[in-house]
């Protein structure tokens, strides 16, 4: 136990690389969400995530959203508590036996027009949890799935690239209700 104490204490953490401090993508990302939510959503969107039996690396990226770099609420986008004030609902993982019930309730309680996006591989198909028995399938098993982006998991850009292309269209083109 002591060597591993020493050893945490003298080695580096091992992290990613910090992202560029100025990166043309993000901003030119972050220039046309906000555009698009001004005009189309009255200047914001509202998020519920759900997860339905993920492995956590999903919500770790979509979490990720929230830091400073990537400031999600400079979009007009931001995380809600309920369901009743979503417009869109972020679901990640294969849906499992045990969450098919909460998620078709948190559906239902979302207000019409709403969107349904899922996150990862494991959204669309079960990933590597299909054929399990624990896994009743992918998000549109059990809803209607009006977005999906795809990665395992997606990176915080890919999520904003997604989200994106939700807001291409005008309000109440291709919401689930």
């Amino acid at each position: 136990m002591r060597r591993i104490l020493f050893e945490s204490l003298l080695r580096r953490p091992l992290t990613e690389p910090a992202p560029a401090l100025d990166d043309p993508e993000l901003r030119a990302l972050a220039s046309e969400m906000k555009t698009r939510i001004d005009a189309f959503f009255g200047g914001s969107l509202s998020i519920r995530m759900v997860d339905a039996g993920s492995c956590n690396g999903c919500e770790l990226e979509i979490h990720a959203l929230n830091n400073p770099y990537y400031d999600l609420e400079r979009f007009g986008l931001k995380f809600v508590a309920s369901p009743r004030h979503a417009d869109v609902l972020l679901v990640t993982g294969p849906v499992t036996c045990n969450m098919r019930e909460a998620l078709r309730r948190t559906f239902d309680a979302t207000p019409s027009p709403k969107w349904v996006v899922t996150a990862g591989d494991c959204a669309l198909k079960g990933g590597v949890f299909a054929g399990s028995p624990a896994i009743v399938g992918g998000v549109n098993e059990v809803v209607p799935v009006d977005l999906h982006i795809p990665g395992c998991p997606p990176t915080p850009t890919q999520l904003l690239k997604g989200l994106l292309a939700l807001t291409r269209g005008p309000r109440g083109s291709s919401p689930s209700g």
